[in-house]
């Protein structure tokens, strides 16, 4: 039993904890989306303070190459004047504590090189392709102080093969190298390098500044994206060559040498799962920021794609940043409020059980009633006690509905007990007789106890299989359905009923069964049986009565062979004795004789067809083949008022009917034809049968172009006829056999043309 005030304190407090979980979740996706919308901002803002820092760090590389060319090429500082020459870019070097070496190589192979060594000292290389020792090595201190000088006879460095010197001479302008691990240093680093272009627009040597980008990885790793975000840098061919963790930015190439990972071989999962697999045959192609959000290891994560946007540096950063550092007090925010939630719909529930345990009082007290009404223990009519208005209105509704209740009961007992026709109620899931009537009983010669709880199956009759097969379905269907069959009476005798059921639901699923009326056609099924009979005996007795008419035309048709048969014989028999060697006429009138005989024969067959007794077994059979028969019963009748006969053509078509009974048909309407055109004054007397398929049946027309029929005249009424000595039946008969053969028979004009019509299933249709 379901309690009211439970479901209405539940409900309460139901509501009240959705209400407060719409309002925490959705509060808590605005807020997750904006913190992401922040978290995606906050990224933004760091890769763009990377590319500002990084523009900064880089830019004073460029500047001091383009601040010496320019001196060399005004020759404010002579190109020749080593000394000078090395004294510019030893205050170059100075300048920036980011700058590693710098240098200059002229278009004859003389090198000038300034590079740091340890703390507060310097080392300068000087190569002259003039000169004995070749290349001259220099230690100076910080204030420019020679502290130290050796010569290298077998140094064979030349500026004009190294790449800085290369791509400056042919862009003929300032450049940067692709980042190269130093080979002295073993650091990241990268060359700026401007061509010195003399006033005949010839390139007269070029300088350079190495510049150190592992500050660059400082940098990167000093970030607070979130709590555990990162940032990353990449060349445009996919190499990484910052990194929050400097470890991770040299690898070890062929032949040994330090070279950058690329993103896709890195040492860093998150990494590559933030840049994806965006990098492609030509390297990275980043045009615009790239933001999107991803999944690893079951932890999401936010990241930026964005290029460095400088003139000639194709760097491309990569951040990235789980989703929690941002998001995760808010998830522990929603747990705390939906503990609290979950813990006021409690309070509010005991609360609610308590208002409605009150509340539901009267309406307890008023179901107690309408129980004990219902069962006949309380009257109906007794005053109810003190309660609420709508459970005064509710009492007299139930009132009323439990007489009209009671009074359809008893209707309903009185009518299935005392019908005159058989009643019975069928439980829709076994099958088995609920209930049944006093009428039901005596047909079948019991008494209603007898038959209660007996499955209605076994009442039938054992050759009803098909009935049995299908009864269960029948009663399980949910509608209305009815059969006939036989069924066994108690004495061994077989009774023929109507069964007519319907489909019955109240309330629960076991409320479910069928009520049928059963009618005794036993006599009815009889006398069908006698007017079957009756009616192919009158069909039987037609085709004799036609079979005379046809006698005559018929005897003289089948004299025509036979006496020709006769005088082949004889002629056949005189030539053989009086010339024996003329073999090959005897062949020949032995082929004519031949000829007669199927003639005669086909005659017969025809004839056959039509007089034998009716067996009422549909088969399989050609309708042109049987047209062709029938055309033989009566074409002596044809050729004695010249009727033109025009038989079906093409391909056989098979249909499914009692032979006889179609042939019978067809005769009829082919005699008819030829007796109206017999009336026509005219040479032109046509008779034409056709036969075509019509999807499931095939449709025979039988047309002729006689003076028609009279309008008035009732077709297919039995004794309805325009002939003098005819009595009527040909028609009614045809009309019902081709009916009994599944078909339909009808007569229309056609133009000048009299038409009659019928139909009957192809074969394989099924049986009729």
């Amino acid at each position: 039993m379901k309690s009211l005030g439970a479901i209405l304190a539940l409900a309460l407090a139901g509501l009240q904890l959705l209400a407060v979980a719409v309002v925490v979740f959705s509060s808590y996706f605005t807020s997750e989306r904006s913190l992401l919308e922040h978290a995606r901002s906050q990224l933004y803002d760091v890769g763009t303070n990377v590319i500002q820092h990084t523009k900064w760090f880089m830019s004073p590389a460029r500047s001091a190459a383009e601040l010496s060319t320019a001196l060399a090429t005004n020759q404010i500082v002579r190109r020749e004047d080593r000394d000078h020459l090395e004294g510019l870019l030893f205050q170059q070097l100075r300048s920036a504590p980011q700058f590693a070496g710098a240098y200059y190589g002229d278009s004859d192979g003389n090198f000038v090189y300034v590079k740091r060594e340890g703390d507060q000292q310097y080392l300068t290389k000087i190569v002259d392709v003039e000169s004995a020792h070749r290349a001259l090595f220099i230690r100076r201190s910080d204030d420019f102080a020679d502290i130290g000088r050796y010569v290298d006879p077998t140094d064979t460095y030349d500026p004009r093969a190294r790449p800085w010197y290369i791509e400056a001479t042919a862009y003929r302008s300032s450049i940067w190298t692709d980042p190269y691990i130093f080979f002295t240093s073993q650091s990241p680093g990268i060359t700026a390098a401007t061509p010195v272009v003399g006033f005949k627009g010839n390139v007269q040597g070029v300088v350079g500044v190495d510049i150190e980008i592992a500050e660059l990885s400082n940098f990167l790793s000093n970030l607070r994206i979130g709590k555990t975000g990162a940032a990353l840098i990449l060349n445009r061919n996919g190499d990484v060559i910052a990194h929050p963790n400097p470890d991770l930015l040299t690898t070890k190439g062929e032949g040994g040498t330090l070279q950058f990972p690329s993103i896709t071989e890195i040492d860093d999962p998150i990494a590559r799962a933030a840049f994806g697999d965006r990098l492609g045959p030509d390297g990275v192609a980043v045009d615009s920021p790239i933001q999107s959000d991803f999944e690893l290891l079951g932890e999401r994560f936010v990241s930026l794609i964005m290029p460095f946007g400088l003139d000639d540096i194709p760097w491309t950063i990569v951040l990235y940043a789980p989703q929690v550092d941002f998001t995760g007090a808010l998830k522990e925010n929603r747990a705390q409020n939906t503990l609290i939630a979950i813990a006021v719909a409690a309070t509010t529930a005991l609360l609610g059980l308590a208002l409605a345990n009150r509340i539901h009082a009267p309406v307890r007290a008023f179901a107690v009633r309408s129980s004990l009404i219902s069962q006949g223990e309380v009257d109906p009519n007794e005053p109810l006690p003190s309660t609420y208005k709508e459970l005064e209105n509710a009492n007299t509704a139930l009132v009323h509905e439990i007489s009209e209740r009671r009074r359809t009961e008893t209707e309903y007992r009185e009518i299935f007990e005392r019908a005159s026709r058989g009643m019975v109620r069928i439980d829709s899931s076994s099958g088995r007789l609920k209930r049944v009537n006093e009428s039901f009983a005596q047909l079948l010669g019991y008494s209603p106890g007898d038959l209660e709880g007996v499955d209605f199956r076994m009442l039938l009759d054992p050759e009803e299989t098909e009935i049995r097969a299908e009864f269960s379905d029948w009663i399980g269907g949910q509608k209305a359905f009815g059969f006939e069959a036989k069924v066994l009476h108690r004495g061994g005798e077989t009774v023929w009923i109507s069964f007519n059921g319907i489909y019955v639901h109240e309330g629960g699923p076991d409320d479910t069964y069928v009520v049928a009326t059963i009618d005794d056609i036993t006599q009815a099924r009889a006398t069908e049986e006698t007017i079957e009979t009756l009616n192919r005996e009158i069909a039987y007795f037609s085709r004799q009565e036609m079979m005379g008419e046809l006698a005559t035309g018929l005897a003289h048709e089948l004299n025509q062979p036979l006496t020709a048969i006769t005088q082949n014989v004889d002629a056949a028999q005189l030539t053989i004795e009086k010339t024996p060697n003329r073999m090959n006429d005897v062949r020949a009138l032995l082929g004519e004789i031949d000829d007669h005989a199927h003639q005669a024969a086909d005659i017969i067959r025809a004839l056959r067809a039509l007089v034998r007794k009716d067996e009422n077994v549909p088969s399989d059979f050609g309708i042109i083949e049987l047209v062709t028969q029938a055309r033989r019963l009566v074409l002596p009748e044809a050729r004695q008022h010249s009727v033109d006969f025009v038989l079906p053509k093409g391909k056989e078509i098979m249909v499914r009917a009692v032979k006889v009974q179609v042939a019978q048909v067809v005769v009829n309407l082919l005699r008819n034809a030829v007796e109206s055109l017999a009336l026509l004054d005219s040479d032109a007397r046509i008779l034409r049968v056709s036969a075509t398929r019509e999807g499931d049946h095939v449709r025979v027309v039988v047309e002729d172009n006689g003076p028609g029929i009279d309008d008035a005249l009732e077709l297919f009424t039995p004794f309805e006829t325009t002939k003098r000595d005819g009595m009527g039946l040909g028609l009614s008969i045809s009309r019902t056999l081709i009916e009994a053969n599944g078909g339909k028979i009808w007569h229309e004009r056609s133009g000048q043309m009299t038409r009659f019509c019928f139909t009957l299933p192809v074969r394989g249709i099924g049986d009729v």
